[in-house]
């Protein structure tokens, strides 16, 4: 996937400036995308030239102007023809992993400390999306949602994030217990 097509899944719900679209990123989009504002902006500007969204000027008396985005009938079409395409199997790439496969040879207290950071982080992202969801589906519960929501993509893919970032917790405390006891192990004897 490039990031085209993540920033015109964005739009799809709707007008946004950059920064708008940068803050909705932020909540829905990065379980799944990552991306700096700046690679928005610039990808909004490579957008705009290949048809794909077109930009408004909108004159702001206090506030400095500012350009209004939206996905055209071209980048509706880049986008059906994306979802037919075959996807890629995902991997994971990911620097601590590289740490916790070393750990029986290094000293590990930093990568405990590593391991229970991370998962401190993933269970405030969970805080997030678990709040994300609700606002999402309002006053219907969830299988009400699932079967009768207006618009359920963002709230299939925020349950993906919010199922991954239980599991990575999950797994940073358990491997992070299994380093210390193994530490505590050493010591003994």
């Amino acid at each position: 996937m490039a990031l085209r097509h993540a920033v015109l899944a964005a739009l799809l719900d709707g007008e946004f400036s950059g920064y708008q679209l940068a803050k909705a990123f932020d909540i829905g989009v990065a379980n799944f995308w990552h991306a700096l504002p700046q690679q928005l902006y610039a990808e909004l500007a490579k957008l705009e030239k290949d048809g794909l969204v077109s930009g408004r000027q909108v004159i702001q008396e206090t506030r400095p102007n500012k350009r209004l985005f939206r996905v055209t009938d071209a980048g509706r079409a880049e986008l059906e023809t994306f979802a037919a395409a075959v996807s890629k199997p995902s991997f994971i790439r990911d620097d601590l992993l590289v740490k916790v496969q070393v750990a029986d040879r290094i000293g590990t207290a930093a990568v405990i400390e590593q391991l229970q950071e991370r998962a401190a982080v993933a269970d405030a992202k969970t805080e997030l999306l678990g709040d994300l969801l609700r606002r999402l589906r309002g006053d219907a519960d969830e299988e009400e949602f699932l079967r009768r929501g207006e618009r359920i993509g963002p709230y299939l893919t925020c349950l993906r994030g919010l199922a991954f970032e239980r599991e990575h917790r999950d797994w940073c405390l358990r491997i992070a217990a299994v380093l210390e006891a193994r530490q505590a192990t050493r010591t003994e004897r």
